[in-house]
C-alpha cells in the first residue's frame, strides 16, 4: 500500500450530501480536499439516495427557517452551475388539527420571519386540493417556497463541481483507521493520507469512526420503508395538476409525521412516507422487515385510504432509507472536544438534505477554524450529558 505523502487541507469522510457539500465549499475557496466514500457512487446504502426530498422554509424552530434562505441561494447556484435542474417549486402543504401545537408554532415562525404563507379553512382546502380528505377540524398551512429537490441529480452535480474544482472524490474507500494529531492520518483500503483537518460525515457509520477516538454519540439508527402508492387516474396527484409536497403533523392514525411528494419520480406512483422508522444495523438494513415495519406500512395504508382517495391504499413499491436520528432531532456540528481539527457532522434525523448548503458550509468553517456563520448553540455535542472519555 503506497502511503500518499501529499498534505490536504481537509479529508472528509463520507459523500452523501453532506460530506459532498462540505467538499464543494472547501474547494470553492481553494483549499486541497479529498473525498472518501467506503461504497462505489452512486449507491443506494445511506440516506442521500433516490430522486426526491423535499425543501421547505416551514419549520418550528426560527434557526432552521433561517438557515434555508441561504439554502434556497447555494441550490439556486449549484443549479446555475451545473446547467440542470435540481429544484421545483410546488409549495408544501402542511395538514393537521386546528389546535396542534406544532402547526401553530410552525404557523408563528412563518409569520416572523416574513415567509409567504397560507392558512387554509377545510372548506378552502376543499376548493384547491380536491382530491385531499380531510377529518373534522383539520386545516391546512400552505408555505408557498416549498418544494422538490432532486436529489441523486444534485448529487451527482456536486461530485462533478468538486473534481472540477480540483477536489478529488475517491469512492469505493473504506476508512480503517484515523490517527489524530497535526497532521491527522487516514487509512483507508487504497492509501494514506495525511489532512491539517479531518471532517467526519459517515451518516450510520460515525460512531464506528468515532469509538478510536473515544468518543460516542447518541446516534440511533433507523430503517424508514419509503413508500410509493399506485394513482388510480395517472398525474392526479402530479405536478402538472399543481398538486404540492405535503406534511401531516399528528393525523389519525399516525403518531409521527407523515409527509409525500407529488408524482413523478415513478410514473403513475406518489410517494407518501412516515416519518420514523425501527433500529437497524446500518450493515444489514437490506434483512428481512421487522413487524413494526409491517405496521408501520400498515399506519401509511390507513392514513392513504382516509386522506388521498384517488390513490391505491397498498404501496406499490417499497424502498429502504436510514436514518442516523440524535434524540432532540437536531443536528450534530461541532469540533471533536479533545481534537480541535477532528470535525463532525452527524444526527441529520431524516431532515438534513434540504439544509446541506448551509450545513456544509458550517463544516467548511469549523474545518478551516474560521468564525461560524451562526450560532451553533443548538448543533454542539455538549448538550448531550456523557459522551465517553474524551469529555472526561
Amino acid at each position: 500500500m503506497a502511503a500518499q505523502k501529499d498534505l490536504y487541507d481537509a479529508i472528509v469522510i463520507g459523500a452523501g450530501i453532506q460530506g459532498c457539500f462540505t467538499a464543494y465549499h472547501l474547494a470553492k475557496h481553494r483549499k486541497r480536499v479529498i473525498l472518501l466514500e467506503q461504497f462505489f457512487l452512486p449507491h443506494s446504502r445511506g440516506s442521500s439516495h433516490g430522486q426526491s426530498r423535499i425543501i421547505r422554509r416551514a419549520y418550528p424552530e426560527d434557526f432552521y427557517t433561517q438557515m434555508m434562505d441561504e439554502c434556497y441561494q447555494i441550490w439556486a447556484q449549484l443549479e446555475h452551475e451545473a446547467g440542470t435542474q435540481l429544484h421545483r417549486q410546488t409549495g408544501l402543504l402542511l395538514l393537521g388539527m386546528k389546535e396542534n401545537s406544532e402547526l401553530k408554532t410552525i404557523q408563528a415562525t412563518l409569520s416572523r420571519q416574513g415567509v409567504e404563507h397560507q392558512c387554509l379553512s377545510a372548506e378552502e382546502l376543499k376548493q384547491r386540493f380536491p382530491n385531499v380528505l380531510l377529518a373534522r377540524g383539520e386545516v391546512g398551512v400552505l408555505d408557498k417556497s416549498g418544494g422538490v429537490l432532486y436529489a441523486d441529480k444534485a448529487l451527482r452535480a456536486l461530485q462533478d463541481a468538486i473534481r472540477h474544482l480540483g477536489g478529488l472524490v475517491c469512492d469505493g474507500e473504506k476508512v480503517m483507521e484515523i490517527k489524530p494529531g497535526f497532521p491527522v492520518t487516514v487509512k483507508s483500503t487504497a492509501g494514506i493520507y495525511q489532512g491539517k483537518s479531518l471532517v467526519i460525515t459517515a451518516g450510520p457509520w460515525t460512531n464506528q469512526l468515532l469509538r478510536p477516538l473515544g468518543i460516542e454519540l447518541p446516534l440511533q439508527t433507523l430503517r424508514i420503508n419509503v413508500c410509493y402508492w399506485r394513482e388510480k387516474v395517472p398525474g392526479s396527484y402530479g405536478v402538472s395538476q399543481a398538486f404540492p409536497c405535503f406534511l401531516g403533523l399528528g393525523l389519525s392514525p399516525a403518531p409521527h409525521h407523515i409527509y409525500g411528494l407529488p408524482s413523478g419520480e415513478y410514473p403513475g406512483l406518489m410517494k407518501v412516507c412516515y416519518h420514523h422508522g425501527n433500529n437497524v444495523d446500518p450493515e444489514e438494513r437490506d434483512c428481512p422487515e421487522a413487524f413494526s415495519d409491517i405496521q408501520d406500512v400498515q399506519i401509511l395504508g390507513r392514513f392513504v385510504r382516509d386522506h388521498l382517495p384517488d390513490l391505491e391504499p397498498t404501496p406499490a413499491l417499497l424502498e429502504p432509507c436510514l436514518y442516523t436520528n440524535t434524540p432532540d432531532e437536531h443536528f450534530i456540528l461541532d469540533r471533536h472536544p479533545k481534537y480541535d481539527n477532528v470535525v463532525i457532522g452527524a444526527g441529520f434525523s431524516g431532515h438534513g438534505f434540504k439544509l446541506s448548503p448551509v450545513v456544509g458550509k458550517i463544516l467548511y468553517e469549523l474545518s478551516m477554524k474560521l468564525t461560524p456563520s451562526y450560532d451553533l448553540t443548538p448543533f454542539r455535542m455538549s448538550r448531550f450529558p456523557g459522551l465517553g472519555k474524551a469529555h472526561l
